[in-house]
């Protein structure tokens, strides 16, 4: 089985990942940690990595072409990442693949995001950030690949992480894995 958890910044997909792997004793890929990996690498912050992936789409293909080929090769598979849902689409008919989708409304993923990231800048600087970062994702997703995020109809099970805990949305991501089994 496959399962791929999306979302947007803050929503908690990697934070549930981490605690589903563990408790299924399933192999993890994280995209994000990948784009960030990289962002790191060339000593930029996330919004200007970002706007160079719209200038230059190697960056976010390479990544995309990894989780496409990992639907087709690999089992006992989580992967967490803003369009997993979408590239698992490439795996075969004969695997199960559950798509997730996790949501939370944009000022709970700011707080969040600057929890996560320690960020001693003010909410409305972090928020523009964030919006800015989106918005780059969105055009970036809708040029190369015809995706629109709003567009939630390809994922089996959506759930607001708002106010639950990372653990009760993993029960519920368990429960939807077993049923599917």
């Amino acid at each position: 089985m496959i399962i791929t958890i999306s979302g947007l910044p803050g929503a908690g997909t990697t934070t549930v990942s981490q605690i589903l792997q563990r408790r299924l004793s399933m192999d993890l890929i994280s995209s994000g940690e990948i784009f960030r990996g990289i962002a790191k690498e060339l000593n930029l912050p996330l919004a200007d990595f970002g706007k160079l992936a719209e200038s230059d789409p190697s960056y976010d293909r390479q990544i995309d072409e990894r989780q496409k080929d990992l639907v087709k090769t690999k089992d006992n598979l989580i992967l967490e990442g803003r369009l997993a849902g979408h590239m698992s689409l490439a795996a075969p008919p004969s695997k199960k693949v559950l798509r997730i989708l996790i949501k939370a409304p944009l000022e709970t993923r700011v707080r969040r995001i600057m929890e996560r990231e320690k960020q001693t800048s003010s909410f409305k600087f972090e928020l523009a950030q964030t919006k800015e970062r989106e918005e780059s994702e969105r055009i970036r997703y809708q040029t190369y690949y015809f995706i629109h995020l709003e567009d939630t109809s390809i994922y089996d099970l959506v759930i607001d992480s708002e106010k639950l805990l990372p653990e009760a949305i993993v029960d519920m991501i368990s429960v939807a894995a077993e049923k599917m089994s």
